[in-house]
């Protein structure tokens, strides 16, 4: 009789739901982690940091990368704050570029190009989102004041002084043209 009783318990133990484990906080803990950690990934001294310390050689670690793809969709990409990291993920799948950023000066090329285009960013966009003008004709410089004016003027006694244009109708400032110089735009020549 109890080898039929352990033969009911153990049918019963199959038949019985499995106890699943549920977050106390319904996952809020996991989210803000797996947040942190991929936002981690815009910054390139941490991938080499990641790649020095081996952790691209554990296929668990590399799983993990691919699952965090699920932060592309657009239901989670609005928690992000830094968009590189989205970008640095892509990469991460590919195992040359794993490797590569084992070594320092991958890093540092790497975070160059990320400070480019963070510094030309804004400019780069504006030529893509702004209109571009129409192409102007050029303008005619006015012209000269009728001979009568000025013979009315030398006749009555008074000097005639010709009409002064703005230097911006040349082009720039009167006299000879100002070198340019890369310090500063101040202009360094000797004064007598």
């Amino acid at each position: 009789m109890a080898s039929g009783q352990e033969d009911d318990d153990s049918s019963n133990h199959h038949n019985s739901p499995k106890k699943v484990y549920k977050d106390p906080d319904d996952g809020r803990q996991r989210f803000l982690l797996e947040l942190e950690f991929i936002q981690c990934l815009a910054n390139p001294t941490y991938i080499h940091y990641l790649a020095q310390n081996r952790y691209f050689e554990d296929e668990a670690f590399i799983g993990y990368l691919k699952y965090l793809q699920y932060w592309q969709r657009p239901e989670y990409i609005k928690y992000i704050m830094y968009p590189h990291c989205l970008y640095f993920l892509e990469l991460l799948q590919n195992a040359s570029f794993r490797n590569a950023m084992a070594h320092p000066a991958n890093k540092e090329l790497t975070h160059r190009q990320q400070f480019y285009f963070w510094k030309n960013y804004r400019n780069n966009r504006l030529k893509h989102i702004l209109p571009r003008p129409l192409p102007e004709t050029t303008a005619l410089p006015p012209a000269p004041p009728p001979p009568t004016a000025s013979i009315a003027a030398a006749s009555s006694g008074q000097v005639a002084v010709p009409p002064v244009l703005s230097p911006m109708q040349y082009g720039g400032p009167p006299g000879p043209p100002m070198k340019s110089d890369p310090r500063g735009g101040i202009d360094r020549r000797k004064r007598k």
